[in-house]
């Protein structure tokens, strides 16, 4: 943290959450803590190499927004809709009473509406170009995702979509935390949405070697930091935070779940795909989050892993959080029970690790039967452990070389 940088803590009021773990805070955490994982066959996907994949159960898109303005709506954006929703409501605010020019939105994606696009290059080779939607071009966009919630929410301050691949998520946090801190918004509504199990979209993640191969067995497929992990399980879902200065929130008698500490990026310029077999890059940017807390590896109590099941991924990471955190840190990877949502990842487990903090309960990696020898950690596995979480970390890696983490600590 530069000298002149004063330590600044952004309250987590509010969370939202539409995985494949459950819609709302406490479906989700239940699955979590069972270590059960999500995966299933996907109908969708047959005849896809990989066949599998984790999405949202019963997510009824009419219900939860409503029948005419959902059917203009990518399913990413929908999932970031309710799950902002919910996340506004939790913090205790109703949007028809705030400034809404003081309001934020910062959510991360990546692929965007993907089905969109899919479904009007159809419509053009089999219909001709009056066949194609009008509404194809903003359904797909990936800037949407803020854009439509900034709509739904009445949120007139800054807002953008962050597009670090699989650190989306994580990078947005950061950066709607920057903007409390400079007094550019009063409330920021941060996260991450993805919704990408489309035949193609899978298929192109199969064909780079990214995802198990365990088609038998899809409910054991995701094993991060297992002996005989083989890849990733696809998933979809939406996370989002809302954060707020946290004196703001004691003035007007808010609920502080946990606060944003920390926050440190940097890039692994090294390979599109494959991550810096050192670690280097997201070493860098946990070393900054925790500089940026004004706290050190030794301090943290948990760390949410981006552990996503991948033979290279799992082991770089995994050392690197021995050098950074020890032998103390409670580790996990919550990916084992709800697949790898990609750009919405960093997000939903940001909000994973706050509920760690506020439950004092490091839920377990799901199908982490033997530890790789290669890590020196101590992974929970099997069941809940019970733990005084007072600081933790959660560390993302994306695509391209992002790597970004937060520190998370009580309030």
């Amino acid at each position: 943290m530069p000298p002149d940088r004063e330590p600044f803590g952004a309250a987590i009021t509010g969370l939202g959450l539409v995985t494949p773990a459950g819609i709302g805070v406490e479906e989700n955490w239940r699955r979590i803590s069972s270590g059960r994982s999500c995966a299933s066959r996907d109908a969708a996907l047959q005849g896809s190499p990989v066949d599998f994949s984790c999405r949202v159960p019963d997510f009824d898109a009419e219900a939860l927004i409503g029948g005419f303005a959902c059917r203009q709506l990518a399913r990413f954006v929908q999932l970031a809709i309710v799950a902002a929703r919910q996340a506004v409501a939790d913090a205790g605010w109703d949007p028809r009473e705030w400034d809404g020019s003081r309001v934020g939105v910062v959510l991360g994606n990546s692929l965007g509406g993907v089905q969109s696009f899919e479904a009007g290059q159809q419509a053009l080779a089999t219909g001709g170009h009056r066949r194609v939607s009008p509404l194809m071009v903003p359904m797909f966009l990936a800037n949407m995702v803020a854009g439509q919630v900034a709509i739904d929410l009445g949120a007139r301050g800054p807002s953008q979509v962050t597009a670090t691949a699989c650190a989306s998520g994580a990078t947005a946090v950061g950066i709607a935390r920057e903007l409390l801190r400079r007094g550019d918004c009063d409330i920021v509504v941060a996260g991450g949405a993805e919704a990408a199990l489309t035949p193609l979209a899978v298929t192109g993640l199969a064909r780079m070697g990214a995802l198990s191969g365990r088609i038998e067995h899809p409910e054991l497929a995701s094993r991060p930091f297992d002996v005989d992990r083989d890849g990733f399980v696809p998933a979809e879902g939406a996370g989002v935070l809302v954060l707020e200065r946290t004196a703001d929130v004691t003035a007007r008698g808010g609920r502080v779940r946990a606060v944003v500490r920390g926050y440190g990026a940097a890039t692994d310029a090294h390979h599109p795909i494959a991550p810096a077999p050192g670690g280097e890059g997201i070493e860098q940017a946990l070393r900054a989050a925790l500089a940026d807390a004004g706290l050190t590896g030794a301090d943290v109590d948990h760390a949410n892993a981006h552990g996503t099941s991948t033979p290279m991924g799992d082991v770089i990471e995994g050392r690197m959080l021995r050098r950074v955190l020890g032998d103390r840190a409670l580790v996990t990877s919550t990916k084992g029970v709800t697949g790898h949502p990609l750009a919405a990842a960093g997000a939903i487990e940001a909000a994973y690790t706050a509920l760690a903090i506020e439950r004092r309960s490091v839920p377990p990696t799901a199908n982490l039967t033997r530890l790789d020898p290669e890590l020196d950690l101590d992974v929970v596995h099997g069941a809940p452990r019970p733990a005084p979480v007072e600081v933790a970390v959660s560390t993302s890696m994306g695509f391209g070389g992002h790597n970004a983490a937060l520190v998370l600590t009580t309030a």
